[in-house]
């Protein structure tokens, strides 16, 4: 089951998707299955995203989504979390490119 939360095919259509206090809290670390970044290309732009699995679902996020600092803050306190993530995944520019930062499994 995939509960897309943010980041669908345009970032102005989600520009006012919040990832608040609330929603991280859904985001337990010991549940935390894996956390993958991946760059999409939006012919102007690179459009940063992240998945995190927990037990079976897909949350999906962007880095437009306010909150997303918070988001990030808390991931990185998984054990073994990939501290180079970003510099992994926007190079190259302007292709799709991902990595995974955590993997539990």
């Amino acid at each position: 089951m995939r509960i897309a939360v943010a980041g669908a095919r345009s970032t102005r259509q989600h520009s006012t998707m919040t990832t608040t206090s609330d929603i991280i809290t859904q985001l337990p670390l010991p549940d935390i299955d894996a956390v993958s970044f991946y760059e999409r290309d939006e012919i102007t732009t690179d459009l940063i995203c992240c998945y995190v699995a927990i037990a079976g679902r897909i949350w999906t996020f962007h880095e437009e989504q306010k909150g997303w600092d918070e988001l990030i803050a808390h991931l990185a306190r998984l054990p073994g979390f990939r501290a180079d993530w970003y510099e992994v995944v926007v190079q190259p520019p302007f292709a799709e490119s991902q990595t995974i930062a955590f993997d539990r499994r």
